[in-house]
């Protein structure tokens, strides 16, 4: 097993220098800092965490992994969850991912190098999957793109049952051909969602359409190209069902394009209710989720985990709201509106 003298060989200095660079970051050079941690990195040296951390002092930083800070809906997260940190008298430390493993990885390890008590992960990926079974796993919360099975709380939203409302809504409305761009093909969001798709066809006799479902990546271009491949079907389908509210966005523009009204020619629905869905032309029809909540309870117990709280629950699933807007249209059983 490495340890803070085998750190210092490879970096060449002294273990005093790597203890500082490990306590007291600030107090280092960077080039001096950035050699120490690489060295940290290739040694794979870990400090007992339960024992130096916990029982010394905390540093009142909590680490939040985002995929990416471009998405709307996580920015509402982090909002919420900044809110709740300041308030706690915690400081929130915002690493943008970019949804790369090595990324989460790095950055979910800064509590190993005394500059976090913990971390909040908004994305379905354990950053600490491969230290040992006894290994200290700091506090860790998995919120919004939950893990399966995992070994973390979470918080989640139910995302099968949101998704089989917002078919059901379409199907209620007379719509038989509805199309469904996804988003990211291994996200247990896009797993879930057409789960509920699914089901909401099934009890109503519905037969599922392969060629209706198109694989995205919740970005604007992906309801964009999304909506260009569902409009050049021999049978373009009556409503498009996307899995969040930037491709629907996307898709707006692609039906524009096109010479195509919405929801006169073709009926559009999201998923989120960003700002952007009630300010769109026309309002979007949209899945309402407590994006500021997420963030806040993610906090909440990501500090009782820290202050060793017993938590009320370890698996905490937030409400969702169906909000209809005018984007939608009823259409009776000839394709008529």
């Amino acid at each position: 097993m490495s340890n803070i003298r085998e750190v210092a060989r490879l970096a060449g200095v002294s273990v005093a220098t790597v203890s500082r660079t490990l306590k007291s970051p600030e107090r280092v050079l960077a080039p001096t800092r950035e050699r120490v941690m690489a060295a940290v990195e290739q040694a794979g040296y870990r400090p007992n965490l339960m024992a130096v951390q916990f029982r010394s002092r905390r540093t009142g930083n909590l680490v939040i992994l985002v995929p990416t800070i471009a998405n709307t809906f996580f920015a509402r997260v982090i909002s919420g969850a900044q809110q709740a940190a300041q308030a706690a008298g915690y400081r929130l430390l915002l690493c943008d991912t970019q949804g790369r493993e090595e990324l989460e990885r790095q950055f979910a390890e800064l509590v190993y190098a005394y500059q976090a008590d913990g971390v909040i992960q908004l994305r379905a990926y354990d950053p600490f999957e491969n230290a040992p079974a006894d290994a200290d796993v700091p506090p860790i919360i998995n919120a919004c793109e939950v893990l399966k099975a995992g070994r973390y709380p979470t918080i989640s939203l139910d995302n099968v049952a949101a998704a089989k409302a917002m078919t059901e809504h379409l199907i209620a409305s007379g719509h038989r051909r509805i199309g469904l761009i996804k988003g990211s093909k291994n996200s247990p969001l896009t797993l879930d969602r057409l789960a509920g798709y699914e089901a909401a066809l099934r009890e109503a006799g519905i037969a599922f359409d392969e060629a209706l479902i198109c694989h995205g990546n919740f970005s604007l271009e992906a309801g964009f190209a999304g909506a260009q491949k569902m409009l050049a079907l021999a049978e373009r389908p009556s409503a498009l069902f996307c899995e969040n509210d930037e491709m629907a966005i996307g898709a707006l523009k692609r039906i524009r394009q096109a010479g195509l009204r919405v929801p006169e020619d073709i009926s559009l629905v999201g998923f989120d209710d960003i700002p952007m869905a009630a300010f769109c032309d026309p309002p979007l029809t949209t899945i309402s989720q407590p994006a500021e909540a997420f963030g806040a309870k993610a906090v909440e117990m990501l500090i009782a985990l820290i202050e060793k709280r017993p938590l009320a629950e370890r698996h905490v699933v937030l409400p969702f709201e169906l909000t209809p807007r005018s984007s939608t249209a009823r259409i009776d059983n000839t394709g008529k509106r």
